[in-house]
């Protein structure tokens, strides 16, 4: 039978705690059933207790062709279900749908960007990802890991921190704490405000962090009335999700 060897240009760290495997699994409650998506399933710690579900739709996605070929050689009858696709460059063909995984380390800023954009269609996400990631996720204003990823995806979504995961539960471990996190689709259908330019405004703030906003939005065109705003002489990591909002409705 194939084997998969991590590979470190792909961000690879395969989880080999079966307890951790099933607790990640678990946390996915998809309570409407809809399709399940595992990104970078590598050798199926996950996968092969998702495909034990019969009455869910369910794919793994990965780059990575020996996981492929591993996955597809291992689940014999259920090949078609192992994708070599990447979810980055990926039209999901599911009105609605769930995201699980243990998230390549080194893509999964960007596998939560994809995620935002996908917003109208991902109900729910329950993934494991590097601790500094999931920090900045979580966070509040006001707090210094607080950026982008925590405005963006805290306008769409309720967010709730797991539990941690320790580096020697790996092959190999990685030099980071892990943690896991969920993500889970909020009733806000459509932000009162442009939402491609609240995502502008919002990267713009944190782009020079350190400035006021007024400094940093400088590039937006800003009109007299907006810069005099009192928000502006704040920096954009003390505004709140609903404040960035209300702020983007009037630069607009």
């Amino acid at each position: 039978m194939a084997s998969v060897k991590p590979k470190k240009h792909l961000g690879q760290h395969f989880l080999k705690d079966e307890n951790i495997a099933l607790k990640i699994v678990d946390a996915l409650k998809n309570e409407d059933n809809l399709p399940v998506l595992e990104i970078g399933p590598g050798t199926g710690v996950l996968t092969k207790y998702l495909i034990k579900q019969e009455d869910t739709q369910f794919y793994a996605l990965d780059i990575d062709t020996e996981s492929i070929a591993y996955l597809k050689e291992t689940y014999s009858d259920n090949q078609e279900q192992f994708l070599f696709k990447d979810y980055l460059k990926y039209d999901v063909p599911f009105d609605r749908f769930n995201v699980i995984g243990n998230f390549p380390y080194n893509i999964s800023s960007q596998l939560f960007f994809k995620i935002w954009e996908d917003r109208e269609k991902v109900d729910e996400v329950v993934c494991m990802i590097q601790k500094e990631v999931a920090d900045r996720i979580c966070a509040s204003h006001g707090n210094k890991t607080y950026g982008i990823l925590s405005v963006l995806l805290q306008a769409f979504f309720e967010i709730n921190y797991l539990f941690k995961v320790p580096p020697g539960v790996f092959n190999p471990p990685p030099k980071v704490q892990s943690a896991v996190i969920r993500l889970k689709r909020n009733n806000i259908k459509q932000l009162p405000c442009d939402e491609k330019f609240f995502k502008r405004v919002v990267k713009a703030g944190f782009g020079k962090r350190r400035k006021t906003l007024r400094n940093a939005l400088k590039d937006l065109n800003l009109s007299d009335s907006v810069a005099a705003l009192p928000e502006m002489d704040k920096r954009a990591e003390q505004l709140s999700v609903q404040e960035f909002i209300s702020l983007t409705e009037k630069i607009a």
